[in-house]
């Protein structure tokens, strides 16, 4: 795993954090249970960051989501929880 999350729980923001620093462009994409895609980020993170926080998030409905990360080759995906 390349990333984690500081917590699995969000209510506006994700804070996604990388255990090797690089500066690979990141792409985001937050499905709903259906998968339809909810929200998509593109980001470069900044050489050394270690965390990446994606804002703009507090108009999603509530419920889970599956949240998938691209950097260069390697890809995850991760369970979240949008809450009040």
């Amino acid at each position: 795993m390349f990333a984690t999350l500081k917590t699995p729980v969000f209510i506006d923001s994700v804070i996604f954090e990388f255990s090797h620093p690089a500066q690979d462009p990141v792409r985001a994409i937050l499905r709903d249970e259906e998968g339809s895609i909810c929200s998509r980020l593109d980001a470069q993170v900044p050489r050394g960051l270690t965390c990446y926080r994606w804002n703009g998030l507090n108009d999603l409905p509530y419920g889970r989501y599956t949240l998938e990360i691209l950097r260069g080759s390697q890809a995850q995906r991760m369970k979240l929880i949008k809450r009040v």
